[in-house]
């Protein structure tokens, strides 16, 4: 499917119907929104405004050319979203074509982003009757949305933090929590850094309006910042890495003394034991009528001496 905005003598006008464009003009239509569309609405698209629109696959690619480019009448720009999902987070990649005054976008995933610039063009129909504007106000909302997001990732880290801790029995969930937290983080990273090669792009642009540059200049540094703080959350997260593997060095390292002391304690007895059960003709301990209770006792004597040399040193 597909929706277009449209200007008008009342403001911005939203519509999905291909048949009116040509009624209303091109150079009305401003931004055009091609949401998981068919070959034949894409076909349709491309045959009224004259532009080729890139296949998914070509869009996805790393080279820098399929990030962006642009010719003297349109800027290319393809943009990778974070798209969070209890199924599992994804990165779903955003098509940008400017050609003369129209923005046109494909996406095929729901974005959060979509919804709430049609929230902002609603109620701010005189702001935006631009497409650099437009592009821009995608830009600045995805932002902004990517900020409160690695707010809460910090917010979870932190809680993280709390319970490694506070909590004497820890498991490898723990471990695989922040594991999954760092690549949560990277994903991130990437789709923050996918923004910030396109916003430098554009502001190096002879296309792209002058006047939105100061604007694009406030972009970049926001970006700059969340790129900051991803980076002091992945030395955070390593920190709370290795505190958990320290912890758990920690715990091995009592059940090895825990097993050092016992096989100490019980040394002498052993040995007492051993020279007893020697086979040999002449022991004169053999014949004595408290031979047994005596052993027995000397056995328990160097037990104790041992646990009480460990207590008096301070290894217990």
């Amino acid at each position: 499917m597909f929706f277009y905005f449209y200007k008008s003598k009342s403001g911005l006008l939203k519509e999905s119907d291909a048949g009116l464009i040509e009624e209303i003009g091109l150079e009305n239509v401003i931004w055009v929104d091609l949401r998981d569309p068919t070959e034949q609405e894409i076909a349709s698209v491309e045959d009224i405004f004259d532009i080729e629109i890139e296949a998914k696959e070509k869009a996805e690619e790393i080279e820098s050319s399929s990030k962006y480019f642009e010719t003297e009448w349109q800027i290319n720009a393809n943009c990778k979203f974070f798209l969070p999902s209890p199924e599992g987070n994804k990165k779903a990649t955003v098509s940008f074509t400017l050609k003369h005054e129209t923005l046109i976008t494909l996406r095929h995933d729901d974005l959060r982003t979509f919804q709430d610039a049609y929230r902002v063009l609603r109620k701010n129909p005189n702001t935006y009757r631009s497409a650099h504007k437009v592009m821009l106000l995608l830009f600045e909302i995805r932002i902004d949305f990517d900020a409160d997001h690695l707010e809460l990732i910090t917010d979870d880290i932190t809680r993280m933090g709390r319970k490694i801790n506070l909590e004497d029995d820890l498991h490898k969930e723990v471990l695989i929590e922040i594991a999954r937290y760092q690549e949560l983080t990277m994903q991130l990273r990437e789709t923050i850094i996918d923004k910030q090669r396109v916003v430098s792009s554009l502001l190096k642009s002879d296309y792209f309006a002058e006047e939105t540059y100061p604007k694009l200049r406030i972009m970049i540094k926001d970006i700059s910042s969340l790129l900051d703080h991803i980076n002091f959350t992945f030395s955070r997260l390593e920190y709370l890495q290795n505190a958990f593997l320290g912890l758990v060095d920690v715990e091995q390292t009592k059940i090895i003394k825990i097993f050092t002391v016992v096989t100490v304690v019980f040394m002498p007895p052993t040995l007492i034991a051993s020279i007893y059960g020697m086979n040999f003709d002449f022991m004169p301990e053999l014949d004595w009528p408290y031979g047994y209770p005596i052993a027995i006792l000397l056995m328990i004597f160097s037990s104790a001496l041992t646990l009480f040399y460990f207590k008096k040193r301070g290894w217990l």
